[in-house]
C-alpha cells in the first residue's frame, strides 16, 4: 500500500490567486473549493493586506487551512496599512501589475522544493493578476484565467479599442457626461445588447483624459487572456448567450473558454455539506449574523435588502436620499452599511429617520449575503449590479433595484433591466422620491410582480445548468480533464 506522501505526491495541485478584492476573493475561494473536492490539492493565495484582514475578520485559525487546502500570501505593493476597507482600485491595479510577478515565481519555486506537498501542476489566476500567466508558462504548467465578471462586461472592455479608434474616447469635454452625448446607442458593439448606450460601457470610458489608467488597464487584461489555455467565468450560457458567442469569436480556441456558473449552485452541488472546507470564509469584514434573527418570522418576500458590495463609495447626502426613500416607502429593510461607505467619512444618519424606522428597519455593518439572499423574507435587492452581488441574487430568485458605481456595473444594470427582466434602474441622481416610488413598485406593483417571475425563471435555469447533465456542470468536467489536469500544454512547454 502507497504512503500518504507517496499518494499525496500523485495528487494535482491548483495555485488560486485572486485580485485582492472581495468581489474577486469570493468567487475564486468558491472554485477552489470546488476543485478540491474534485481531488485537487489547493494553495490558496491572498495579498499581504487581505491575509490580516482575514484573520481580524474570521478568527486567528481561520487560515489555518487543511493539510490539502492551504493559505499562502504575497505582497501586493502597497504601502502598510491596516485598514478595514477596501484599498483604491487603480493603485492597487498598478501595484500588482508592477510588483507581483517576482513574489509569486519565488511561492511557486518555494511548493515545487517543498516534501510537503505535491508539485504545482497548475495556476488559475484571476485575469487581473495579469503575472500568474507569465509565471505559469516560466514553470511549464497550464495557466486558467478566471474573468470574474459578466461576459457582456468583458465585451464592454474589450471594445474599449474600438471607442478610442471612433474618437469617442477620450471625451471631448466634460460636458459629454450631461448633455445626452452618453445616451448614443451603439449598435456597432457585436455581441452586446441591442439596448446599449455608450452609458453602459464600463465606467473607465467616462474621461476627458487620453491616459486614464484604468481605461487602458482594463484594454489590457482584457486582450491578454488570448494567452492563458483557458478563460473561466462565472455565468452560465442561457443567460448571456450572444455575449458568449462574441468571446468566443475574438479569442481563439486554444484558450477554450468554460462557463461554470453560477458557482453558487455548482459549489452546493460538488462540495459536501458540512465537509472540511465548509468553514473556510472569504468575508474579508466581520459578519453580522444578527440580521438573521430580524429576518426570521417577518412575511414572505416583504423586505428590502439593501447592499453596495464591497467597493462603492457615496456622499452623506446620497447616504440620506435613501435613508428616507426606504424609511418613505413603508417597508421592512435590512440595510448594510460598511464602515467606509461614505467617502472620506463615517456614515451619519439623522436621528428623526431612526426615529422613524424602529421596528421596520434594520441597519448592519456586513453579513453572509448569499444567505440572506436565499431567505423567504426577502423581496427586493438594492445593489450596486457588482456582479457576484447579481448572481447571487438570481440564484435566490431575487428581482433588483440598481444603482451601479463603477467599472462594468453599468453593464450589468442595462443587462438586468432590459435583457433579462430581473430589475428597474433607481438613476445615478439619487432622489428619495424616486427611490420610495422604486421600491413601492417593486414589492407591490405590476412590473414588480414580472421580474419576481423572470427572477424565480432564472434561478432555475441556473440550477438546471449546475447540476448532472447541466451546460456549467460538463464545462467544468472538460475545464478539469482537458486544461487543469494536462500536466504541460503545448504552449507551455
Amino acid at each position: 500500500m502507497g504512503s500518504i506522501v507517496a499518494d499525496a505526491d500523485r495528487r494535482p495541485h491548483a495555485v488560486c490567486v485572486p485580485f485582492p478584492a472581495q468581489g474577486h476573493v469570493t468567487p475564486m475561494l468558491k472554485l477552489a473549493k470546488v476543485l478540491h473536492s474534485r481531488g485537487f490539492h489547493i494553495t490558496f493565495v491572498n495579498s499581504e493586506f487581505n491575509h490580516r484582514r482575514l484573520l481580524r475578520s474570521r478568527g486567528a485559525s481561520a487560515l489555518d487551512g487543511l493539510p490539502d487546502f492551504r493559505f499562502a500570501a504575497i505582497p501586493e505593493g502597497l504601502p502598510p496599512s491596516d485598514a478595514d476597507a477596501t484599498q483604491d482600485v487603480p493603485s492597487l491595479c498598478r501595484a500588482t501589475m508592477e510588483n507581483c510577478l517576482p513574489h509569486f515565481r519565488s511561492l511557486l519555486a518555494e511548493l515545487n522544493s517543498s516534501p510537503d506537498v505535491p508539485p504545482v501542476t497548475c495556476v488559475v489566476g484571476d485575469d487581473v493578476m495579469s503575472f500568474t500567466l507569465e509565471a505559469a508558462r516560466e514553470v511549464g504548467v497550464p495557466c486558467a484565467l478566471f474573468w470574474t465578471a459578466s461576459a457582456c462586461g468583458y465585451l464592454g472592455y474589450r471594445y474599449y479599442r474600438d471607442l478610442m479608434e471612433k474618437g469617442i474616447f477620450p471625451l471631448k469635454d466634460a460636458e459629454q457626461l450631461t448633455n445626452g452625448f452618453l445616451d448614443t446607442p451603439t449598435d456597432w458593439a457585436l455581441g452586446m445588447s441591442k439596448h446599449t448606450r455608450l452609458k453602459d460601457f464600463p465606467s473607465f470610458v467616462r474621461s476627458t483624459d487620453p491616459d486614464e489608467f484604468m481605461f487602458h488597464f482594463a484594454l489590457k487584461v482584457t486582450e491578454q487572456i488570448v494567452g492563458a489555455d483557458a478563460v473561466i467565468l462565472n455565468t452560465f450560457d442561457e443567460l448571456e448567450q450572444e455575449a458568449l458567442d462574441a468571446m468566443r469569436a475574438m479569442i481563439p480556441s486554444s484558450a477554450s473558454i468554460h462557463t461554470i456558473g453560477p458557482l453558487a449552485f455548482l459549489a452546493e452541488e460538488i462540495v459536501p455539506r458540512g465537509g472540511p472546507t465548509d468553514a473556510l470564509g472569504s468575508n474579508l469584514w466581520k459578519e453580522d449574523v444578527s440580521c438573521f434573527e430580524w429576518l426570521h418570522g417577518r412575511a414572505p418576500r416583504s423586505v428590502v435588502y439593501v447592499n453596495y458590495g464591497s467597493i462603492t463609495v457615496m456622499t452623506n447626502e446620497e447616504l440620506v436620499e435613501f435613508a428616507w426613500g426606504l424609511a418613505n416607502s413603508g417597508h421592512d429593510f435590512l440595510w448594510i452599511i460598511r464602515p467606509d461607505l461614505v467617502n472620506g467619512d463615517a456614515a451619519v444618519l439623522p436621528p428623526e429617520f431612526l426615529e422613524a424606522i424602529r421596528g421596520r428597519g434594520h441597519l448592519a455593518s456586513w453579513c453572509p449575503q448569499e444567505v440572506v439572499l436565499r431567505h423567504e423574507a426577502v423581496g427586493v435587492f438594492l445593489t450596486h449590479c457588482g456582479w457576484n452581488s447579481t448572481m447571487e441574487s438570481l440564484c435566490g430568485g431575487v428581482p433588483m433595484l440598481c444603482w451601479p458605481f463603477f467599472a462594468e456595473q453599468q453593464t450589468n444594470c442595462r443587462y438586468t433591466c432590459v435583457e433579462w427582466g430581473v430589475a428597474m434602474e433607481i438613476g445615478q441622481d439619487v432622489r428619495r422620491e424616486a427611490v420610495e416610488e422604486k421600491i413601492r413598485e417593486a414589492m407591490g406593483g405590476e412590473k414588480g410582480m414580472e421580474m419576481q417571475r423572470r427572477a424565480g425563471e432564472w434561478q432555475q435555469t441556473g440550477l438546471r445548468a449546475t447540476r448532472p447533465g447541466g451546460r456549467s456542470y460538463a464545462n467544468l468536467d472538460k475545464l478539469v480533464a482537458d486544461v487543469l489536469l494536462s500536466g504541460t500544454s503545448g504552449k507551455s512547454s
